[in-house]
């Protein structure tokens, strides 16, 4: 049986506003807010699992691969401190501009059109990440488990997404897309959301073992993203394939 994790609807809804991936007051907005507290997340834990000591582009042969990659707003940043970045995304737009913006960093970056169950590659890597995608996709157990074959032996994938809860549905769904407009009304589907367990349970199917989770919250102070212990919203998990 062929594997399909593409949702063509969520393909279109993110092709409409491709075009904005690089503007900090765009439609991506918020994802440009909460794009350094993500950096600084997979940075420290890579360079803490490794023990690395060097400064100068920390990750420097290592291999990520950026699923659900985007415009490579994860893929640049990662690629200027060392790393060696394939990204890919099922939007063909999404590529496109991440391709067209890569052309003025001149950055070492791959980028591919493909889904993890449609991608053809070689080496397997270092480390994956599942950034905001989980809750974009179909088949989520499958998913994983695509994703996890390109997973070297003892590799990390980090995994960011929404709890399914009560809190969830009011504030990134009711408060960002209703009230506050940060994002596009339908951004999030409710009902695509991952309780952090659900996810652990699937991933353990996969050789994945739960490292290490973190809340992330939003400071109305100081406009910034940070590390909580509150799982209720937005949280971050580390896995290492066993």
């Amino acid at each position: 049986m062929n594997t399909n994790t593409i949702n063509q609807a969520e393909i279109e809804k993110f092709n409409k506003i491709a075009e904005e991936w690089w503007n900090p007051n765009g439609k991506f907005k918020p994802l440009h807010k909460f794009n350094p507290i993500r950096i600084e997340y997979i940075k420290n834990n890579i360079i803490n699992d490794l023990n690395i000591s060097r400064i100068d582009k920390p990750l420097k042969n290592i291999s990520i691969l950026d699923i659900g990659c985007g415009g490579g707003l994860l893929s640049e940043p990662l690629a200027r401190l060392g790393a060696n970045v394939v990204g890919i995304d099922a939007s063909e737009k999404n590529i496109r501009v991440a391709k067209y913006h890569l052309e003025k960093s001149k950055l070492n970056i791959e980028y591919y059109n493909s889904s993890p169950e449609n991608f053809k590659y070689e080496k397997k890597f270092d480390v994956i990440l599942n950034m905001e995608i989980i809750e974009h996709v179909d088949n989520i157990q499958d998913f994983i488990f695509e994703c996890s074959k390109f997973l070297n032996k003892n590799g990390t994938m980090f995994i960011a997404t929404l709890n399914q809860t009560l809190k969830s549905y009011i504030f990134a769904i009711i408060g960002a897309e209703y009230i506050l407009r940060w994002l596009p009304v339908g951004t999030h589907d409710w009902n695509k959301f991952v309780k952090p367990l659900v996810l652990e349970k699937m991933c353990k199917l996969n050789s994945l073992q739960l490292k290490k989770i973190d809340g992330v919250k939003f400071n109305p102070v100081t406009n910034k993203w940070k590390l909580s212990k509150d799982l209720s919203v937005n949280y971050i998990t580390k896995y290492e394939k066993i």
